[in-house]
């Protein structure tokens, strides 16, 4: 299987289809993996814990080399050797101790009775390619399953019950490693709670999570809680410089936007004219609805431009459609802040805070929110399979009216 995403992007991260993962490797705070190692060497693992990040983290690659510290057959002071057995081992995600669990659905490839056993390759492949940089929307696309309910089901729940019950090959530990615990399905979930409660001796769960809330308190019970904090917007700056070679301006820049999440600014950064695109649009978008309101010039309304930008809106999709509003939503905020001296909170590219001058007299308290309103309430009838044409025809003349 591959990878559909990468084979449009090429990119750095795919150089190396096999990447060692070091703690030294690792965009996660040095603070949060001392504290792993320290109950490694204190001999203090927990035998069930919960990974709680946001969206873009690193916690994968954590718990991988959380795992292969471990396991490693000659740790160093604060990192796994990298050279043993082990560690090769590792660095194919094929050590026989390490069980990867994570959502899968019905394929073509898997025409029922999915497992994750069955997707284990594919999923190991998926991981080498994104450079362990993985989200739960890249892994249903490259599943084929974006239409479909992927989720952590009973077969994988009775695979890792029998799979405890086996002695490790190794003579080390077994470690489990959940990604997207909160796709668990809930009736397969009580079929877990024992096992993880009352382990095989050396047996190490760890459950990785974006939406504690989602998480069945019966499992958060059983758990030891381990927060990722969000990466800061420098250390994205940072390797955004480091991965693809880009200047410092525009680094930041993306970093500004990304809300934490490395794997926002990848696609960001690959995306980057379709986000000077959708800049573009909105300016003149909102222009011509300004201009619209104050009996502007037809030159100034410019509505033959307005039905070419609708009609391309249009043409390019519903998640498109969707990421143009929420961009939209985006835009309002921060003009917001602008226009009420908050400008130190704003999270923009150098371009947008230039765009959003423009608009300071225009969208202010007044009136902000009931555009704001109008832009949720598309982005509710997009989803819900709305036309499209009416959608966005309807919500340039409603914003027209609101603009001052």
């Amino acid at each position: 299987m591959r990878c559909k995403v990468c084979d449009t992007h090429r990119s750095p991260l795919t150089a190396h289809r096999s990447p060692l993962m070091l703690f030294k490797n690792l965009l996660v705070s040095s603070a949060l993996k001392s504290q792993l190692i320290a109950l490694v060497k204190e001999n203090r693992i927990s035998h069930a814990q919960l990974f709680l990040s946001q969206a873009g983290t690193h916690s994968f690659a954590l718990a991988v080399a959380y795992a292969q510290y471990i396991c490693c057959q000659d740790r160093k002071e604060d990192d796994s050797c990298g050279v043993c057995p082990s560690c090769a081992k590792f660095e194919k995600l094929a050590h026989p101790d390490l069980h990867l669990i994570f959502p899968n659905c019905i394929t073509k490839k898997v025409k029922k009775d999915p497992d994750s056993k069955q997707f284990a390759q594919d999923f190991r492949d998926f991981v080498f390619a994104k450079n362990y940089h993985i989200d739960m929307e890249d892994w249903l696309s490259e599943l084929g399953g974006e239409n479909k309910q992927a989720s952590i089901n009973i077969r994988d729940c009775s695979n890792i019950i029998q799979q405890n019950s086996i002695q490790s090959y190794e003579g080390g530990y077994k470690i489990f490693i959940f990604w997207g615990l909160d796709k668990l399905y809930h009736a397969a979930a009580p079929k877990l709670l024992k096992t993880l409660e009352e382990p095989e001796q050396n047996t190490l769960f760890i459950l990785l999570t974006e939406n504690q809330d989602k998480i069945l308190s019966t499992i958060l019970s059983r758990t030891q809680l381990v927060k990722i904090p969000p990466l800061s917007s420098e250390t994205i700056a940072q390797q955004l410089i480091k991965d693809f070679g880009i200047t410092s301006q525009k680094a930041t820049d993306i970093a500004e936007i990304s809300e934490g999440s490395y794997i926002k600014a990848i696609k960001l950064h690959e995306n980057s004219n379709e986000l000077r695109d959708m800049l573009k649009k909105f300016e003149t978008l909102f222009s011509s609805m300004s201009a619209l309101k104050n009996y502007g010039t037809a030159q100034q309304i410019n509505y033959l431009m307005i039905q070419d930008i609708l009609a391309s809106i249009v043409d390019s999709g519903r998640e498109e459609q969707k990421n143009f509003l929420r961009f939209i939503a985006r835009m309002l905020r921060n003009i917001l802040m602008l226009g009420s001296n908050n400008e130190n909170i704003i999270k923009a590219t150098t371009e947008e805070k230039k765009t959003m001058n423009f608009f300071t007299k225009v969208i202010t308290l007044k009136n902000a929110q009931p555009i704001l309103n109008e832009c949720n309430q598309a982005l509710y009838h997009i989803e819900r399979n709305g036309n499209s044409t009416l959608v966005f025809t309807d919500f340039y003349l409603k914003v027209s009216r609101l603009m001052l």
